[in-house]
């Protein structure tokens, strides 16, 4: 599938997209890592496309405590697989996520 052609304008517009919702992604991340999100509010915020979009594992990273290490073992331990984002977990991965990390 080829990508379609795109004017400078319509160019810009979506790299400008791109950037803010990276911009979104990290402003997240970082309050998870400041304590000011829990996980458990992040997921009760499902349906918000910032949100939605982040990997589970980056959001784990984020959290005090746990690094890349720690995160793949337990989303391997919970049978996730690393790729997954926050808008494709199941109902039971993630209630054994919240058991997990509250």
């Amino acid at each position: 599938m080829a990508l379609p052609e795109l004017s400078p304008e319509q160019r810009q517009a979506a790299l400008k997209k791109a950037a803010e919702a990276r911009t979104a992604r990290k402003e997240l991340r970082e309050q998870v890592k400041s304590g000011k999100l829990t996980f458990a509010q992040v997921l009760a915020k499902a349906g918000d496309p910032v949100v939605d979009n982040i990997k589970v594992i980056t959001l784990i990273e984020s959290l005090p405590g746990y690094g890349k290490a720690k995160a793949t073992k337990l989303l391997d331990e919970l049978g996730i697989s690393d790729s997954r984002r926050v808008r494709g977990l199941g109902d039971k991965q993630k209630v054994k996520l919240l058991e997990r990390l509250g």
